[in-house]
């Protein structure tokens, strides 16, 4: 069965809707579904793992075609966090990558850090980042424990 492409006026539902679509459209390496998660704003960003700052649609479009030449992303996000207010929703979560090396297949475990605003045509990511990966995932015991600075 064919899944259809989302469009931007297609998020009336809620930021988590946005983010499922987020990760299914990486999940297929779709790069127009995952781009209509994307606001229509010149000041979107996106920071991916040990990579430069990506300003606007353009510049983000252009890294995603990049990896997505290498196959799909397979990215599944858990261990959510996250703040909401009435026009804004920051998740936190813990993105388990299953990554080919020369040595097979791998699992490694990255932090990203998803915004959402909600807008007239509802809510679209504005931006992403994502730390570089690990081998573990992190100790949720050790997230109580660190001291933001």
């Amino acid at each position: 069965m064919a899944t259809k492409t989302r469009t931007r006026s297609d998020f009336g539902g809620t930021a988590d809707d946005v983010e499922a679509s987020f990760y299914e459209a990486l999940q297929h390496g779709d790069l127009d579904a995952l781009m209509a998660c994307w606001a229509d704003d010149d000041e979107v960003f996106c920071v991916h793992p040990g990579g430069p700052r990506l300003v606007g649609a353009e510049a983000i479009r252009g890294a995603f075609e990049q990896m997505f030449a290498n196959g799909a992303i397979h990215a599944t996000p858990a261990r959510m966090r996250k703040v909401e207010a009435l026009a804004s929703s920051v998740h936190n979560v813990l993105e388990r990558i299953e990554v080919l090396t020369t040595e097979g297949p791998k699992v490694a475990f990255v932090l990203a850090t998803n915004v959402y605003h909600k807008t007239a045509q509802g809510w679209h990511l504005v931006a992403h980042h994502a730390s570089p990966g690990s081998a573990h995932a992190p100790d949720d015991d050790n997230d109580a424990r660190q001291t933001l600075h």
